[in-house]
């Protein structure tokens, strides 16, 4: 069967308003539409690395005990944790270079 969700600890981790920690999460599989969703916001034709923000809030299915994960969210991320979900997100789709096996 096909595992279409990764579990992840984020190195530094997500602080939220009331000073919470939040590290470890899931990941999803993307589909054509996360990547195509993030083209219409008008925040990506302004910016178009904030497609990365739109794409892995869509595709971070848990983290920690927060109720969702939201561009807002992603935004607050800690450049070494974002930077990890990007590795990440490469890895799990396939996308690294050398990865075919």
């Amino acid at each position: 069967m096909l595992q279409t969700e990764f579990e992840f600890t984020l190195p530094k981790g997500y602080l939220d308003v009331d000073g919470n920690l939040h590290r470890k999460g899931v990941m999803r599989l993307s589909r054509a539409m996360d990547e195509i969703v993030p083209l219409r916001d008008p925040r990506v034709k302004s910016n178009p690395a904030y497609a990365t923000v739109i794409i892995l809030s869509r595709v971070i299915t848990h983290l920690g005990a927060l109720d969702e994960v939201t561009p807002a969210v992603v935004e607050n991320f800690f450049a070494c944790d974002l930077s990890y979900l990007q590795n990440f997100y490469r890895q799990i789709n396939e996308l690294e270079e050398g990865s075919g096996e």
